[in-house]
């Protein structure tokens, strides 16, 4: 039996998007299964793979691992080859706070500019605590960039689970007509341009729900 992630609903959830996008750009093999946020079983279906009760989960036979940014972490660790963390020391302990940053912050962020792929780009008012979520995170690709990108389009040169952990922040970036610098600017059509991130906008526009509280504006 192969890897199975659960996730749900692709125009909405970022949390999903992140390790789905790993495994994807990583060549590692899933099936997937997806379950709308607002499903009236997503809660029965959801605990039972894991008692938070919430996407994405991964199951890989007896292991079952939820939170992205612990399934990432599994997934570098099953498939060290693939290279999910940088090889050097000092930029692999860069790109774990980072991402663990992202993992634990920017509140603001998240609740005033929801990830939603189908939004028409448009700008959107957010208040001071939202601008500066954006300011740290403007200036974190451009510390990770100029440090430790060499030979590389993405934060740490090569795609890994940096990159997927801020990928959803990119989307918001993107249909909320975010002003950013040059270099973030680059930085998010380098992820926009990757195959994977086409097939998930694909799909999210084939899906039929829609979650009144993730529509903004």
């Amino acid at each position: 039996m192969g890897l199975h992630l659960i996730i749900g609903n692709k125009n909405y959830s970022s949390w999903s998007f992140r390790p789905w996008l790993a495994m994807k750009v990583a060549g590692i093999a899933f099936a997937e299964t997806v379950i709308s946020l607002d499903a009236p079983d997503f809660t029965s279906r959801v605990t039972a793979l894991s008692g938070a009760g919430k996407v994405p989960v991964l199951v890989d036979a007896d292991t079952c691992v939820w939170e992205s940014l612990a399934i990432l972490e599994y997934l570098a660790e099953k498939f060290p080859a693939k290279g999910l963390w940088p090889r050097d020391l000092q930029a692999r302990a860069h790109a774990r706070a980072a991402a663990a940053e992202m993992h634990a912050g920017f509140a603001a962020l998240r609740g005033q500019l929801p990830m939603n792929v189908r939004r028409a780009v448009r700008s959107h008012i957010v208040d001071d605590a939202a601008k500066r979520d954006i300011a740290r995170i403007d200036a974190l690709w451009g510390e990770c960039r100029a440090r430790f990108a060499t030979g590389g389009a993405f934060l740490y040169g090569a795609f890994g689970a940096a990159d997927a952990m801020y990928a959803p922040v990119v989307w918001r970036f993107h249909t909320y007509a975010v002003e950013v610098s040059a270099a973030a600017r680059g930085y998010m059509r380098a992820l926009m341009e990757l195959p994977a991130w086409s097939e998930w906008r694909a799909a999210a526009l084939r899906e039929p729900w829609v979650l009144p509280h993730d529509e903004i504006g």
